[in-house]
C-alpha cells in the first residue's frame, strides 16, 4: 500500500479514496500498524473523531477475527483511549487477553489478582493493571528464565497472595523473588532460545560445543538483543563449557568469519548474517573509529579478508606518515601492526629508527605507548641504538606502571649502571608518593630479593604500611595487601631488623591505619618473639599444650599460608576476570574465604606465639598441675580419672580436659586427700601422676 499523508485524503475526492484504501489495507495486511496509526492520528488531529472511530472499529474487528492478539492489544493501547469509553475499552482488552492466553492454567486467577475483572474508571488504571497482569503471566510455573549471576532456571511456584516467585537455578535452587524484583532481574527465554537447551537439551549443546564451536557461539550471540562480552558469553555457557575447555573453545569459536567485535568500551561480540556482512561491518566500524581504535580493529579483523587488509593498511600507513612528529606513539603502534601483518609499505621502512634514534628524545614516545609489548620493543631499540640509554631507562622507571616492564628496566640497569639503580631505588623508598607504581613494584620484588630487604628494612616496612592507607596508592591497594600477609614482604623484613630498629617497627605496626587487626597481631607477635626487649604485651600469657598438639597447629598454619591462601588468591583473580564484581558470586565467595583464612592465620600466629610445651618429665606431682593425671574416688568407691592438658588437647569424652575449663580450674592446685565436686557428686583426690 502506498503511503499518502492524511492531507491527500482530505481533498474533495479524498474521502472515498481513504475508505477504499483503508478497507484494502485491512484485508491485505492488518498488521501494518504504522500505516493505520498514521491515518488515525491524522484524523484525530484534524478533529474527525467519529470518522477515526468508524475506521478503527473496522480494523479492530479484523484483528479480532484473525486472532492477531498482540497487534490488537497494541492498537487498543494506542488508539482505544481516545476513541472508546473506558468500560468498552476494558471489555475489549480483557477479551483479547482471555483469547490470547486461553490455555493458561491460572489465567482467571491472575486476571482477578490484577484487578482486571473489577470496574476501572480511567484508561491509565487499566493499563497499569495490564502491566501488573503481564508481569506475572510471563513467569508462569514451568517457564524458563535467565538471571545475572545465577544462570538459567525454571519457575517452580507462583504465589499470588504473597506476590512471589520461586525459581530453581543452575547454581541455587529455591530462590524466591518478589514480582517487582522478578520483572527487573529475570529474562524469560522464548522457545528455541539457546540457553533453554541447558535445561532441555544439554547433550545436544555438548555435541555442538565439541563438533561445531562457532555454532554454539552463534546460538548464544543470536539469542541476545545486544553484543556480549567474553565474560557474559562464558557465564551464559557455564555448565556447558567448563573452565578447562574454555580457552580452546573460545579461540576456535571466535575465529569464525561471521563473529565481529563490537562496542567502543569493553570488547564485545555479535554475529553477522554472512561473512561479507561481517567484512562490511568491520569496514563501517573502521570508518567511524578514532585512530587508536583503528589500529586495534586492524589487528583483530583485517585477517578475515585480504582486500580488507590492504584497504585498512593503506589508510593506517597514511595516518602514520602524518602523525610521526605530532603523535609518535600512534605512529609506532601503526608501524608494528603493519609489520606484523606483512603490510608495511616501503615508505615507512625506517619509521621506527627515526622515532627512537638520535637526535630525537624518545622519552615522550615511550611514556605514551599503551601496549606493554610495544613499549618493551621501544626500550630494546633505545638500548641498541643509543649510548645514553641508562639515563633514559632511569627516567622512565619512575614513570612506568607495569611490573614486568619495571623488572626489565631494573635488570638492564643492574648490569650496566648498578650504582645509579641503587640511588634510584633508595629514592623510591625515601619518597614513594612520587612514583607509586614503581614503589609497589619495589615492595613486591623485595619479598623475593634479600638484597633489597637488607638495604633499608625499617624504612621500607614503614613506607609499605603507610602506603596501605595513602590516597596515592588507592589503585594499588589490592597488590599491597598481600605484602603484609604471611610469606609477604613485610613479615620477611622483620628478619632484617636489629634491636634498635625493632621498637620503631612495632610502633609502625601498631599505628598502621591500613592494617587489618588479623594482620597487625601476627606481625606484632613475630617481632616480640624475635626481640625479648619488646616484652610479651598484655595478651601474651602462656598457652600450654602437648608437643604433638603444638606441632599440629604449626602444620595447620603452614598449610594455610603455603597452600590454601595462595590457592584462594588465584581463585580471586580468576573470579575477578569474569566481570562485574557487584554481581559476581564466585568473587564474593572467594573474598569471604580470603577473610576467613587470614583471620584464622592471625589467630594461629597469636596462639603459637604464646604456646609452651608441657614438661611431663619434670612435673611436680605434689599438687595438681598442667600435665597431671588425677585419680578421684567418691564415698561409694566409684572412680574417675582426668588428664589436665591444654585447650588444643581437650577431649572430654575420654577424660582429657583443658586446664582453662571450669572443671580444670577446680582441679588445679589440689593435693592428694582434697575433695572436689564433679557435677553433683563429691570426689576425693587419691593420686596425682604425670599424664605421659
Amino acid at each position: 500500500m502506498s503511503r499518502f499523508p492524511i492531507e491527500e485524503y482530505r481533498r474533495p475526492d479524498g474521502a472515498a479514496s481513504l475508505d477504499d484504501d483503508w478497507l484494502a489495507e485491512v484485508e491485505a495486511d492488518p498488521t501494518d500498524v504504522t500505516w493505520f496509526f498514521g491515518i488515525l492520528d491524522g484524523l484525530r488531529g484534524a478533529g474527525e473523531i467519529e470518522r477515526a472511530r468508524e475506521l478503527f472499529e473496522l480494523w479492530d474487528d479484523e484483528l479480532e477475527r484473525r486472532g492477531l492478539f498482540a497487534e490488537r492489544l497494541e492498537a487498543l493501547r494506542r488508539q482505544g483511549e481516545s476513541l472508546w469509553k473506558t468500560n468498552r475499552l476494558q471489555r475489549a482488552v480483557v477479551a483479547t487477553l482471555e483469547a490470547r492466553w486461553r490455555d493458561h492454567e491460572n489465567l482467571a486467577a491472575i486476571l482477578d489478582w490484577a484487578g482486571l475483572k473489577r470496574s476501572i474508571d480511567t484508561p491509565a488504571k487499566l493499563w497499569d493493571r495490564i502491566t501488573r497482569f503481564e508481569s506475572v503471566l510471563r513467569f508462569d510455573v514451568g517457564e524458563i528464565v535467565a538471571m545475572a549471576g545465577q544462570g538459567v532456571g525454571r519457575v517452580t511456584e507462583v504465589n499470588l497472595s504473597l506476590e512471589t516467585l520461586k525459581i530453581d537455578f543452575e547454581r541455587k535452587t529455591g530462590v524466591t523473588l518478589g514480582f517487582r524484583a522478578a520483572a527487573k532481574m529475570l529474562r524469560p527465554l522464548e522457545p528455541g532460545h539457546p540457553l533453554r537447551r541447558k535445561l532441555e537439551d544439554p547433550e545436544g549443546l555438548a555435541r555442538l560445543r565439541d563438533e561445531q564451536p562457532a555454532e554454539l557461539l552463534r546460538a548464544v550471540l543470536e539469542g541476545s538483543d545486544e553484543p556480549l562480552g567474553a565474560g557474559q558469553i562464558r557465564e551464559a555457557l557455564a555448565g556447558v563449557v567448563d573452565d578447562k575447555q574454555w580457552t580452546a573453545w573460545w579461540a576456535a569459536a571466535r575465529r569464525h568469519p561471521q563473529v565481529v567485535a563490537a562496542g567502543r568500551g569493553r570488547q564485545s561480540y555479535r554475529w553477522e548474517s554472512s561473512a561479507a556482512g561481517a567484512v562490511d561491518s568491520v569496514r563501517r566500524s573502521f570508518a567511524r573509529a578514532d585512530p587508536r581504535k583503528r589500529v586495534e580493529l586492524f589487528r583483530k579483523e583485517a585477517g578475515r579478508d585480504s582486500a580488507l587488509m590492504h584497504e585498512l593498511a593503506g589508510d593506517l600507513a597514511s595516518t602514520a606518515g602524518e602523525v610521526a612528529e605530532s603523535r609518535p606513539a600512534l605512529a609506532w603502534e601503526i608501524y608494528f601492526a603493519l609489520e606484523r601483518a606483512g603490510a608495511l609499505p616501503d615508505s615507512l621502512a625506517d619509521l621506527a629508527d627515526r622515532l627512537v634514534a638520535p637526535p630525537v628524545d624518545p622519552r615522550p614516545l615511550i611514556a605514551a605507548i599503551e601496549d606493554r609489548l610495544l613499549r618493551e620493543r621501544a626500550l630494546a631499540m633505545v638500548r641498541e641504538r643509543r649510548d645514553d640509554w641508562p639515563a633514559i631507562y632511569r627516567d622512565h622507571l619512575a614513570r612506568e606502571e607495569d611490573p614486568r616492564v619495571l623488572s626489565l628496566l631494573a635488570d638492564a640497569l643492574m648490569a650496566a649502571d648498578p650504582d645509579g639503580l641503587q640511588r634510584l631505588l633508595d629514592d623510591l623508598v625515601g619518597q614513594p608518593r612520587r612514583a607509586p607504581a614503581a614503589f609497589v613494584w619495589l615492595a613486591e620484588r623485595a619479598g623475593d630479593d634479600p638484597a633489597l630487604r637488607e638495604r633499608s628494612p625499617l624504612k621500607l616496612l614503614q613506607q609499605i604500611l603507610a602506603a596501605l592507607a595513602g590516597d596515592e596508592f588507592a589503585a594499588y591497594r589490592v597488590r599491597l595487601r598481600p605484602l603484609v600477609e604471611s610469606g609477604g614482604t613485610v613479615p620477611r623484613l622483620l628478619a632484617h631488623l636489629d634491636a634498635e630498629q625493632a621498637p620503631a617497627a612495632l610502633e609502625a605496626i601498631r599505628r598502621g591505619a591500613g592494617l587489618e587487626e588479623y594482620h597487625r597481631e601476627p606481625l606484632a607477635t613475630a617481632l616480640r618473639l624475635r626481640f625479648d626487649s619488646l616484652g610479651d604485651g598484655p595478651t601474651a600469657s602462656a598457652l600450654y599444650g602437648t608437643a604433638e598438639s603444638i606441632e599440629n597447629k604449626r602444620q595447620e598454619l603452614r598449610r594455610l599460608t603455603e597452600v590454601e591462601i595462595p590457592t584462594n588468591r588465584k581463585a580471586i583473580e580468576e573470579a575477578r576476570a569474569l566481570g562485574d564484581l557487584r554481581e559476581n558470586f564466585e568473587y564474593k565467595s572467594a573474598r569471604q574465604r580470603h577473610e576467613y583464612l587470614n583471620s584464622r592465620v592471625a589467630v594461629l600466629h597469636r596462639e603459637l606465639g604464646r604456646a609452651r610445651p608441657i614438661d611431663f618429665a619434670n612435673l611436680d606431682t605434689g599438687e595438681v598441675r598442667i600435665g597431671a593425671r588425677v585419680r578421684l574416688t567418691d564415698d561409694r568407691g566409684r572412680k574417675r580419672t582426668f588428664e589436665l592438658l591444654g585447650p588444643w588437647d581437650s577431649r572430654p569424652e575420654v577424660g582429657v580436659i583443658s586446664y582453662e575449663s571450669d572443671l580444670g580450674a577446680k582441679l588445679l592446685g589440689l593435693k592428694a586427700g582434697d575433695d572436689v565436686d564433679v557435677g553433683e557428686i563429691r570426689y576425693r583426690v587419691t593420686a596425682i601422676e604425670p599424664a605421659r
